[in-house]
């Protein structure tokens, strides 16, 4: 059994760095505290543990495991540890600062040059520690990290030699547990930084943009030439900034990179997948510096540039012509919070669902909590494909989409998600995302008004549905006014100022359009027609079932654009009728969470080593 030590220590990100040091600091009796955005991972670290294997073989469970950076603040923490990309850094840091203690010290265990700085301006320098990380692992499943390599040691040092006595103690809590690690002086930790930095820089953009492995680039004599120059340029900046290498350290730097292996490089996997890079801080400091003291950096400069102009535009930005134009007007339509970048939503597990209703085709698409961060709507009745097609690319675009679900009248036919659900489970599903227990949801659609009965599980245990007949929809209701001579848009604030109290005698189209001009003709005003056109609607919705002694909620896109509708319900049953969030969204956001139930509940998702490689 472990002897606890008393030290209580935060991790931020939990990739493959963080979990492995989550996993050695427990084993060496450290209270540990993780924290990640990525909630199925959070999931199955809950109820599996943290699984190590190859190098290192372990299952470790943790107790402490947090979506919020401001859940750890009551741990009072001696240490917290940044093991997150740089370009994550800085919001992480903003979330970070109410843990902030007189006792805290901070480190950054990241790859690259001068990633510390991200921290000092919060934390200040006296409280800033650097974590030189010599080991590497895949992600094998979520929870689950498959150790490449530990080359020890690794270094940590305080970056201004302030808390030394930290840096010492944190070494010999990893040491106890023989995962060696050095304290170093300030001085030695910015030369094993350029040192890492290097090896790096050398050969992770070159093999992303070439689209190769790290074996296959250094079994190529010309791209072998290309690391050597690499590495000199760097090491000619180092030396301008007072850090000296030996003579045999390129010698030591391809011996190094010769073992690198069959795979990718974490920077190489980003620009693949089109997904941020953090080359600022790898070639792009070197440039940086090599520009400071007038060094020319040309191959660093020009694999900086390259990998910018792969990455940092939105993918939708590079399509030529028309289309490319159009997709950006979708997404910047669609997208909830404008000022997310794409590369930002690139970055999360997005899930996808379709409403492919009768009137009008929704589309919404969520974060990996659930949130909606997409909402788009596309008249259905164009049957314009290559309209649907822009849609679903201009998504594909922009999103990390994990899995998706199709539901409405058109799923059927839709063979472009993984799944299709009807859209009595998805409304029931969506609903039941703000609102759980038993309730009756009424959804009003174009051509059809459905009422839902849901038990205390959200489980849908009764539905009905009107006649064939489309009276009382949608449809009719936009057919109706149109005769009236009255604009949808205007009507609910129209019948808001009327007292009529009589309806259409006629729900057949037909015969109510003739019943509508006889009003009109009668000198009716709009208000009383707009009025007695609701009131024949509701008249018609109260006479299906409904479980008495539960809510009732009301959807569908009829709601979402005549909400006095609600106000006649209320009366005709005698209670509050309330109206969900973005009624019109609300089956394509239960599809989409549905979609997400699907992926999380796969036994054992497929590695995807491309997607989450990680490497030195």
């Amino acid at each position: 059994m472990k002897e606890e030590n008393g030290i209580k220590v935060g991790i931020i990100g939990v990739g493959p760095v963080g979990m492995i040091l989550a996993v050695k600091l427990m084993e060496a009796g450290c209270e540990v505290a993780i924290c990640d955005k990525d909630e199925f991972k959070l999931k199955k670290i809950r109820e599996e543990g943290i699984v190590l294997q190859n190098v290192f073989e372990s299952t470790t469970r943790f107790d402490k495991v947090y979506s919020s950076v401001k859940e750890m603040a009551p741990l009072d923490l001696d240490y917290l540890v940044f093991s997150l990309k740089s370009y994550h850094t800085p919001g992480a840091v903003r979330e970070a600062e109410v843990l902030k203690t007189d006792k805290l010290t901070v480190i950054a265990a990241q790859n690259g040059i001068d990633v510390e700085g991200l921290l000092i301006p919060t934390f200040g320098e006296s409280r800033t520690m650097r974590m030189i990380i010599n080991y590497a692992g895949n992600m094998f499943n979520p929870n689950t990290v498959r150790v490449s390599f530990f080359t020890p040691p690794n270094y940590i040092g305080s970056v201004d030699d302030n808390r030394t006595e930290q840096a010492k103690r944190f070494a010999d809590i990893l040491n106890k547990v023989d995962f060696k690690t050095e304290s170093i002086n300030s001085f030695e930790l910015v030369k094993r930084v350029w040192e890492k930095t290097i090896l790096n820089a050398s050969l992770s953009p070159l093999c992303g943009v070439g689209r190769l492995t790290m074996a296959e680039a250094m079994a190529d004599p010309d791209t072998v030439e290309l690391v050597e120059q690499i590495i000199s340029e760097g090491i000619e900046v180092a030396e301008k900034e007072k850090i000296r290498f030996p003579d045999e350290f390129v010698r030591n730097c391809m011996r190094y990179l010769r073992k690198g292996g069959d795979h990718f490089p974490s920077l190489a996997i980003d620009i693949i997948n089109n997904r941020q890079t953090e080359i600022d801080y790898f070639n792009g400091k070197i440039v940086e510096y090599g520009k400071k003291h007038y060094v020319k950096t040309s191959l660093n400069l020009s694999f900086t540039n390259m990998v910018k102009a792969m990455t940092n535009k939105n993918v939708l930005s590079r399509m030529p012509g028309v289309m490319g134009e159009l997709n950006k007007k979708i997404v910047n339509k669609g997208l909830i919070e404008k000022d997310k970048s794409s590369v930002y939503y690139k970055e999360l597990n997005c899930f996808l669902g379709i409403d492919l209703g009768s009137a009008y085709t929704k589309f919404t698409v969520i974060d990996g909590k659930g949130n909606p961060v997409f909402r788009y709507l596309l008249q259905t009745l164009n049957k314009d494909r290559q309209a649907m097609k822009a849609v679903i690319q201009a998504i594909h675009g922009v999103f990390n989409i994990k899995y998706s679900c199709a539901t409405g009248y058109g799923r059927k036919h839709f063979t472009e998600t993984d799944i299709v659900k009807t859209e009595i489970n998805c409304g029931a599903a969506g609903v039941s995302e703000y609102f759980s227990g038993a309730k009756n949801i009424i959804d009003i659609g174009g051509e059809d008004i459905k009422v839902l009965q849901c038990n205390n599980e959200n489980h849908v245990v009764n539905f009905y549905m009107n006649d064939k007949c489309a009276a009382g929809t949608g449809a009719f209701l936009s057919e109706i006014a149109e005769r009236a001579g009255i604009n949808d848009a205007d009507m609910s604030s129209l019948a808001a100022h009327s007292a009529y109290e009589k309806e259409l005698n006629s729900f057949c189209a037909v015969f109510a359009k003739t019943e509508i001009m006889n009003w009109v003709f009668d000198g009716m005003p709009a208000p009383d027609i707009a009025r007695g056109i609701y009131i024949s609607i509701a008249n018609k919705v109260a006479k299906m079932k409904m479980v008495p002694g539960i809510p009732i909620y009301m959807i569908g896109g009829v709601i979402a654009y005549h909400p006095y509708l609600s106000n006649l319900l209320a009366d005709k049953f005698g209670k509050e009728i309330k109206t969900v969030e973005h009624p019109q969204y609300i089956v394509s956001y239960g599809a989409a969470n549905i979609a997400k139930q699907h992926w999380m509940q796969k036994s054992e998702p497929v590695p995807d080593v491309i997607l989450t490689t990680k490497i030195i």
